[in-house]
This record gives structure tokens, sequence and C-alpha cells, in this order.
């Protein structure tokens, strides 16, 4: 169970760090690098587009990555649904089938007349 929590909050922090990354960048090349000038050629408008773009595609991986594994991770509790399967197969083992015998017989009421 422990595993299982720590997967899902691994899986929400991508989840809410790439929302981020994505909102930041600008599909005509703007959004974070256009706040810096050009004079700043160490973190320029090109670095920061590849830093963007590779920030981007490795919270992709990492989230794949987690759900895939989050798939060992589940917990599974052997009684709860046993217990809910022998139940129901219980149950339908012991209904009745309908037959025209045990239907209730419903009669629609009459047509109302309409005195206009």
């Amino acid at each position: 169970m422990g595993a299982y929590i720590l997967i899902s909050v691994l899986i929400l922090i991508t989840c809410i760090l790439l929302v981020l990354v994505v909102l930041v960048q600008n599909s005509k090349g703007g959004g974070l690098a256009s706040n810096f000038s050009s004079s700043n050629q160490y973190m320029g408008v090109r670095k920061t587009a590849d830093f963007l773009e590779k920030t981007t595609w490795t919270l992709a991986i990492v989230l794949l990555i987690l759900s895939l594994f989050s798939i060992f991770v589940i917990p599974r509790s052997s009684n709860g649904s046993d217990q809910f399967d022998t139940e129901l197969r219980e149950d339908l083992n012991n209904t009745q089938p309908q037959t025209p015998q045990n239907i209730p017989d419903y009669q629609a009421p009459p047509p109302r007349e309409d005195n206009n």
C-alpha cells in the first residue's frame, strides 16, 4: 500500500511539473525564452527552448514509466473480491427465474379524456 501511495504522489508531481513546463513554452518560440534579451547568450532563446523541450520529453517519459510501474504496486485484497464474488454467485443461484406466474401484473391506467 505504501508503494502505491508513493507512486501516486510521484505521478501527481510529474503531471503538475509537465503542465507547468508546457505552459511556459510558446508555440511561436516565445514563452520563457522571450523574457531574455539577446545580449545574454549563456541562456539565450535557443538554449532555453532546448532546455524546455528536453524537460518536456523527460517528464513525459517519467510519467509513462511511473504509470506502467503503478500496475505492479496496485494493492489487491484477495479477501474482499473473493467474498463479493461468492455472495454474488449465491444470490444468482438463489433467485427464481421470471415466469409468467411470478411476474406482477401491472395494468396501465385508463386514458384520460381531455375536455377542451
